[in-house]
Order: structure tokens, then sequence, then C-alpha cells
């Protein structure tokens, strides 16, 4: 266990260390270029982008070219890769990236009149080819978990799942039974399959977030777009599937009549929590993954922050800024769990809470 413990822990020293240099550009080592501007730089890393970064090498920058398609005013649909910008200097086929304003990063045209407008953008950026990447990764490894059982269901003497089956099924169950069918209620079966999927989804592109090398590093679960399309799912499921006690207690509630007519002010207050509970989903993923993620480049600018302070303090805050990334990468590893499990059951308690009952009182009086 301590061997274990060492080779984990010395893998993730190599990558944070390996990593180190990548996070700082090579140009900022220049002393006539004033100090290195942190928040710029975290931004920068966090952002969504056209071409998966690898390392920087010296003055060459390595980096993965992605695929480009936008739909200008002048020349119509384009399809080509992300290298004929060359980070930014070039333009192609009318198409450039923006260095500044507000399309900064973003793939614009010039209009007829002059203006700098962004045409109709469905490119294959860092985020969007790590979703498909952790999502065909995440129908690989449930397909061949669930060939085992099916090819297990076949043989007479019935083996135990072993190694990684065996993690999954407790991944599965453990989230099925422990969590969805005491939030849901009797008929969770129905929702168990989207549970899941959003348990695995959210847990497997944490962690492909916290690896520093290619496939890994996208900021996907941080990014607001993602959370809210999560979100949105939880808000159908729960509305499109509620029952008419549950709608009866939102638009006619339990309280004095006063308080709903003529002003309707308790239904109104429980139209709006009807938005407000797939809005908390949605800030919380996001905020909690990219703070996660900021405090790990923050932690890691400190190295580059304290040059000009010197030799003696610059070797100083080195180990500590490895030690506390490390520290923080291990805790990341743990959150990277809760929050899936929380977005999990946030979502079988909205479901759960949509599936009332009629009380026995109320059927009295009907």
């Amino acid at each position: 266990m301590k061997k274990f413990v060492r080779n984990r822990v010395f893998w993730c020293c190599l990558l944070i260390i390996g990593g180190l240099h990548s996070a700082y550009p090579a140009d900022s080592h220049s002393e006539n270029e004033g100090e290195l501007d942190v928040r710029e730089l975290i931004l920068e890393h966090l952002a969504d982008s056209y071409e998966w970064h690898v390392a920087t090498i010296g003055d060459k920058h390595i980096a993965i070219p992605l695929l480009v398609i936008v739909k200008g005013e002048k020349n119509g649909w384009q399809l080509f890769s992300s290298s004929h910008f060359h980070h930014g200097a070039s333009e192609y086929k009318g198409f450039y990236l923006a260095t500044e304003g507000k399309y900064k990063g973003k793939v614009v045209e010039r209009s007829v009149a002059g203006e700098e407008t962004r045409p109709l953008d469905i490119s294959i950026t860092k985020n969007v080819f790590s979703l498909l990447f952790s999502s065909l990764l995440l129908v690989c490894i449930i397909l061949f978990t669930a060939s085992w059982y099916k090819k297990e269901s076949k043989t007479s003497d019935y083996k135990a799942p072993k190694g990684f089956v065996a993690l999954m099924e407790l991944f599965i169950m453990s989230v099925t039974d422990d969590l969805i069918k005491p939030c849901v209620g009797k008929d969770y079966k129905r929702y168990v399959p989207y549970l899941l999927t959003v348990f695995f989804f959210i847990f497997f592109n944490n962690l492909l977030g916290l690896i520093p090398l290619f496939p890994g590093g996208a900021n996907l679960t941080g990014n607001i777009s993602v959370t809210f399309v999560l979100a949105l799912f939880t808000f159908l499921i729960v509305n499109c599937f509620a029952t008419k006690e549950y709608w009866r207690e939102i638009l006619w509630p339990e309280v004095p009549v006063w308080l709903k007519v003529p002003v309707p002010i308790m239904p109104a207050l429980e139209l709006v929590g009807i938005f407000t509970k797939p809005f908390a989903l949605m800030i919380r993923l996001f905020a909690n993954i990219l703070a996660g993620h900021s405090i790990v480049l923050g932690l890691t600018c400190l190295i580059f922050v304290t040059v000009s302070l010197g030799s003696a303090v610059n070797s100083g805050m080195t180990v500590v800024s490895v030690l506390l990334t490390v520290f923080i990468n291990f805790l990341e590893l743990l959150v990277a769990y809760i929050q899936a499990y929380v977005f999990t059951m946030l979502s079988a308690v909205f479901i759960g809470l949509s599936r009332v009952e009629p009380h026995p009182h109320s059927k009295g009086h009907s």
C-alpha cells in the first residue's frame, strides 16, 4: 500500500512539474514585457480554444489543431484546420481569431460594413473534442461492463466480477441503492439510466480535467454551457414527468386563500422555485470545478511571480507551490466524485419531489 501511494505521489509530481513549463508562456521570461499577468494567464487556460495546446518548449508551441466549421457572411460554409490561424497571426478565407474586444479568442470576419462580426460557428473546439472523447470513452466502458455480465449470464457457473468490472459495479450499486432509490421513491427504476449517465459523465469529465496531458486538461464541467445543458435535462425530466399533485401544490398550494387570490403570491413564488432549482445545479457544478482549476493554476503561478524576489525566495516558493499543487490535486480527486454525487443526488431529490402522491386529507376534501 505504501509503495502504491509513493508511486501515485511521484507521478503526480512529475505531471505537475512537467506542466509548469507549458503553463507559463515562453516569451513571458523577457524582463522587457513586465510582470506576469496571472489573471490573464488563468483565464486563457480555462477558456475554450480552437487548438489543443500540449506544451511550450523554448519559443516553439506544440499544439494539436482542431476543426473549424463556420458559415460566414461572404464565403458561406467553410471547413478547415485551425492551424491556418498560426496562433492568431493569420487570416484564412476571410476568417481570423480576434485578439481583443468582446470576441477575443473567437473566430470572426469583417462584414461588408467593415465591422468585426461573428459567423455561425459550430467548430470542434477543445471543449467539444473533450466532450466527444469523454462520451465515447464512457460508452465504451459501460458497454464493456455490460458485455461481461451478458457473457457471464449465459454460463451456469456465475462468478463475481473482479478488477475494473467490480469497480464499476461498486459505483453503480452504490449510486443506485444509496442515492437514487431513497431520493426518488418507489418508481425509481425509470430514472436510473438518466441519473447514472449524469453521474458517470460528470465524474469522468472531472477526472479528465485533472490530467494535464492530452486528452485531459479541458475545463469541460467548469464550462457554464455544459452545466446549463445538464441542468436543463434535469429541469425537463422533473417537470415533464411530474404528477398532478406536484402541479397542484405549485399552482394552488395549501396556504391561506388571501395568499393565492386575488394576487397569486405563493403560486408565483412556487413557479420561481421551478427555475431556481436547476439554476442552483448549474451554478454549483460550474463554480466548484472552475474554482478548483483556478486554484491549481494560481498556485503554479507562484513560481513565476516570485522570480523577481531572488533565487532563495523563488526556490522556497517553488517547493511550496509544488507541494500545495499536489495536495490540491489529490483534493480535487475527492471533489470530482463529490460534485458528481451531489449533482446526481439533487437531481434525484428534485425528481422525487415531483413524484409526490395525493395526501389522504386532500382526497377527503376533493
